[in-house]
């Protein structure tokens, strides 16, 4: 509980001391650009699904930066906003299951489907 008030603590400053954009046509975000904007580092859009049985590896883009990550077991699809809690990050690990070595994997204890709001 104290860990995730830290972290939502530290998420609304950052936010405070975000400057105001000035609005203008030119810089109002196309549909597309949204897809590709930096994004908090537990989050990412979800590019591909692998699952086996115990994990679903998901691979992720978070402004234009990909990565995988394995948690247990979850219904996403490409396209999802995802939020997950990191537990341990492993370089060259290889999934026996999927015959694959991933150059670093992050290991998940939970996700959580962001919806647009």
């Amino acid at each position: 509980m104290k860990k995730l008030l830290l972290i939502m603590t530290v998420a609304f400053t950052g936010f405070l001391l975000e400057p105001t954009p000035v609005l203008s046509n030119q810089n109002v975000p196309s549909a597309n650009s949204a897809k590709t904007e930096k994004l908090p580092d537990d989050e990412g859009i979800i590019v591909s699904v692998l699952d086996t049985t115990g994990y679903t590896y998901m691979e992720l883009d978070n402004g234009g930066k990909r990565f995988w990550i394995a948690a247990p077991t979850t219904k996403v699809k490409a396209g999802d906003h995802i939020r997950f809690i990191e537990n341990m990050r492993m370089h060259h690990f290889t999934s026996k299951t999927l015959n694959r070595t991933f150059d670093q994997l992050i290991f998940v204890t939970s996700t959580q489907v962001k919806i647009a709001q």
